[in-house]
């Protein structure tokens, strides 16, 4: 058994630094959970006529419509298994924002034929988002949105590019500095960059299989449709 992330990216799991390697080991094979904490130089967002709909998201934990400049960060990667009996990693990120955190939840499980990760977003699971994993030659690692779905109940539609929005992640490990760097850029087809935040962080791995998951991380509802 191995971590769904060696799995999505075979032998290009052996191309990331080690300390990504580590990082994106994490899983029920392993019984590690990892924790990142550090500060993000910049949380932005796009032009004001997007805010409102940052804003719901923010009901659901999803993106966060504050921008901010050296934000304290954490990022909690926690393996379960989920009511499905799926291995899940937990990505759930706290933003310390000026007058109250800020949560953007994801959940990610190995999709049914074993070549994407699907991502569950928000405390009821409502959007979901193939992810396509890369690893770049310098040893860093890039993630990118594909096709996005809204489930609710019986309903179970393709998001339309119109409202919808394509998600670059690009994680590297700097050894100088001895510490993980992000950057992260949510952009719609048609008005621009929407979300995005850029930083640092370092990692500490903690043995969850005795302990399990801590109260508040898992989402409310845990969707079942791949």
């Amino acid at each position: 058994m191995t971590s769904m992330f060696r799995a999505v990216l075979g032998s290009g799991f052996d191309r990331l630094h080690p300390r990504l390697q580590r990082r994106f080991s994490v899983g029920l094979a392993s019984g590690e959970a990892c924790t990142g904490r550090g500060v993000m130089e910049r949380v932005w967002h796009g032009p004001a006529f997007v805010k409102p709909f940052l804003a719901l998201g923010t009901t659901r934990n999803i993106l966060v419509p504050e921008a901010g400049r050296n934000v304290p960060f954490v990022i909690e990667n926690v393996p379960y298994a989920d009511t499905h009996g799926r291995e899940t990693v937990s990505f759930v990120r706290t933003f310390d924002l000026p007058g109250r955190p800020r949560r953007f939840d994801a959940q990610m499980v190995l999709s049914p034929k074993g070549d994407r990760i699907l991502d569950y977003l928000g405390t009821h699971q409502h959007l979901a988002s193939e992810l396509h994993f890369h690893a770049e030659p310098d040893g860093s690692l890039l993630i990118r949105s594909g096709e996005h779905r809204f489930r609710e109940g019986p309903v179970d539609v393709r998001v339309p590019e119109l409202i919808g929005a394509t998600a670059e992640v690009r994680e590297s490990y700097d050894d100088a500095a001895g510490r993980f760097r992000i950057r992260v850029r949510v952009v719609n087809r048609y008005f621009g960059p929407l979300f995005g935040y850029q930083g640092s962080f370092t990692a500490s791995y903690t043995d969850i299989r005795g302990g399990g998951v801590r109260p508040g991380l898992r989402p409310v509802r845990e969707e079942s449709r791949a």
